[in-house]
């Protein structure tokens, strides 16, 4: 049983989910943070959504146009066929800098075989479905717009009937026909020639995309189809990385476990950057570090967690009560008052991304001056705080303590600013940050290792286990052949593994005790289980976890222990990166990559 069999389409500025029988349900504009226009994924009933609906004797499939971000889901009853083709426009703009990707989506019908014949429920609710929406035809276009609280609009453009659309009328298609539905009023007269031609720019830019990724002997498919969702969740005005494209998906059915991540975290940005860098995607890098630039402007700025796409350092949350959530999940949530929270691994996933590219540009890195000063002022936050506990990788709401990981990643940060210093002959701060860094490293292995357990625990002095400790290898603390890492994973996937599956943790949180999945802890186990010897194994257990993936290959924050259903926010960075890092841990050597690509 699957419930998120959703796929999305995007261009860089927002995106959208379509379910597997082509249904709109969900879509924010004009930007990812914005406020839904459909919300059907959060409410059934109030949330908006646009439908395409044909009799039972037709048959459903779907798939993405190959290495692209285009879905198809064709209907065919044998006699009649056609398709609705998905996607929203990305392309080099001839006319100016840039890229052409406005807030639209074009749902272009093709047509196939026969004179298939469908109905549309075209239903938008602005802002959330807070307020009442009201829609109604124009000279050339149909609009919508909210008639309290804020003012919204919305505009439906197509070569279809409109009083047959909005009455849900029989459509019968004897040729290619098309929906555009904009956040902004079109100048220029649309047509189905207009759609097509921007169909094909945009198929075109995708498979340009897709052609410049490293290729791998193995697993070559779900590494594009990750790190194409991955580009879909990176918002190109600013280079923040949201972590996820939806708000309030639960973590398990029914529980309160539900959060908005349509923000830029440090630490999830940081891993999908380093992650699309290592394929090639280097201007998602440079893109992304001219945020970290602009939103750590001064010296003495205290780094957030998380940020707004936009660079916002506010980020409140609040409920949408009258919302139902997803299958009843209450609350909805919109912003995250996470923000607040300190979490002292986030020095060390940034530190890494910035050694990362200073490695492979040395002192040719644009913005190199400014890079390093952000160095010197993280390691300095790093020896202001690495002795204090904070709220850990898994954002603890109501408890402090000194989590394992968190002061890893400490020693981590000044690893890689001492690296980035000897690089860029910097030589002054080499002894005094070795000093601090050989400090770091005693204290954890004094303080998280428990000898009775035989492993590093979630935290010092703690009895309990935790996925993220499998990342000291990854991150350079230890070695993989080391007996305490080796004592490590073997306890932590005892402790942990439950039908195939990984725990965070099992301890008591905020919440009670996790009863699902969290599913990028199980590609670090597998990732673990490789390289102490575990080949076979590990193997066996990504063959297993690529088989829970939804029909399109993407995956959420969170599967069922039981029925192996994806839960959680969809689609979720951090899985899609785990499963390129594991992918191509698993296959291997890489065919080729020329140069290193400009995107």
């Amino acid at each position: 049983m699957n419930n998120l069999n959703y796929g999305i389409v995007g261009n860089c500025r927002s995106a959208a989910l379509i379910s597997e029988h082509a249904s709109l349900d969900w879509f924010c504009l004009p930007a990812f943070n914005s406020s839904s226009v459909f919300a059907a994924l959060l409410d059934d009933n109030k949330g908006g959504s646009f439908k395409i609906l044909t009799d039972k004797s037709y048959r459903i499939s779907q798939k993405y146009i190959k290495n692209t971000n285009i879905l198809s889901t064709r209907f065919d009853n044998g006699e009649n066929i056609f398709e609705v083709v998905d996607f929203m426009p990305r392309y080099k703009n001839e006319s100016a800098e840039g890229y052409y990707c406005p807030p639209d989506i074009i749902r272009f019908i093709k047509h196939i075989k026969g004179a298939p014949e469908f109905s549309v429920k075209y239903d938008p609710q602005l802002e959330y479905a807070e307020y009442e929406t009201e829609t109604y035809i124009h000279d050339g276009y149909v609009k919508s717009h909210t008639l309290k609280g804020t003012y919204d609009s919305l505009y439906l453009y197509s070569d279809i009937d409109f009083e047959t659309i909005l009455k849900g009328e029989k459509i019968t298609v004897t040729s290619d026909a098309y929906f555009l539905v904009s956040y902004n009023q079109k100048i220029l007269p649309q047509s189905v020639q207009r759609s097509y031609l921007k169909l094909q720019r945009t198929k075109v830019y995708w498979l340009n995309w897709s052609e410049r990724t490293m290729l791998y002997t193995n697993y070559n498919d779900e590494i594009i189809r990750s790190a194409l969702a991955l580009k879909l969740l990176s918002y190109d005005k600013t280079g923040a990385v949201i972590a996820a494209l939806t708000t309030s998906l639960p973590e398990t059915i029914g529980e309160i476990r539900n959060w908005d991540y349509r923000f830029c975290w440090i630490r999830d940005a940081s891993m999908v950057i380093k992650v699309m860098a290592g394929l090639g995607h280097m201007n998602v890098a440079r893109q992304y570090l001219n945020f970290i630039i602009d939103i750590i402007s001064d010296k003495d700025d205290k780094i957030q967690i998380m940020y707004g796409i936009n660079g916002e350092k506010k980020l409140t949350e609040k409920s949408l009560d009258y919302l139902s959530g997803y299958k009843g999940s209450k609350p909805v949530r919109i912003g995250n008052d996470a923000y607040k929270q300190k979490q002292h691994d986030i020095y060390g996933v940034l530190m890494d991304v910035m050694y990362q590219q200073f490695k492979l540009y040395e002192t040719s890195l644009q913005n190199s001056e400014e890079l390093w000063t952000i160095t010197r002022s993280i390691l300095r936050s790093v020896e202001r705080n690495w002795k204090k506990a904070d709220r850990g990788i898994w954002e603890i709401r109501n408890e402090q303590r000194h989590f394992t990981f968190s002061k890893v990643l400490c020693w981590v940060a000044v690893d890689r600013g001492l690296k980035i210093a000897k690089l860029i002959k910097q030589n002054e701060y080499i002894e005094p940050w070795e000093k601090l860094r050989n400090n770091i490293e005693k204290d954890i292995h004094k303080k998280a290792w428990n000898e009775e357990i035989g492993a590093y625990t979630q935290s010092y002095g703690s009895r309990e286990l935790d996925a993220s400790t499998l990342l000291m290898e990854a991150y350079g603390f230890i070695d993989a052949k080391h007996p305490r890492y080796i004592s490590t994973v073997r306890a932590t996937q005892k402790q942990l593994v439950h039908n195939g599956l990984m725990y965070r943790y099992r301890n008591t949180d905020d919440f009670g005790v996790p009863s699902s999945a969290f599913t990028i802890c199980t590609f670090w186990l597998i990732n673990s289980l490789y390289k102490i010897g575990e080949k076979v194994e590990a193997k066996k257990l990504f063959e297993q976890i690529l088989s829970y993936s939804n029909h399109l290959g993407l995956y959420s924050e969170d599967i069922d222990f039981k029925t192996k259903r994806l839960l959680g926010n969809f689609p979720q960075a951090y899985s899609h990166l785990a499963l390129i890092e594991t992918a191509i841990m698993l296959s291997g050597e890489e065919i080729h990559l020329d140069t290193v690509h400009e995107l």
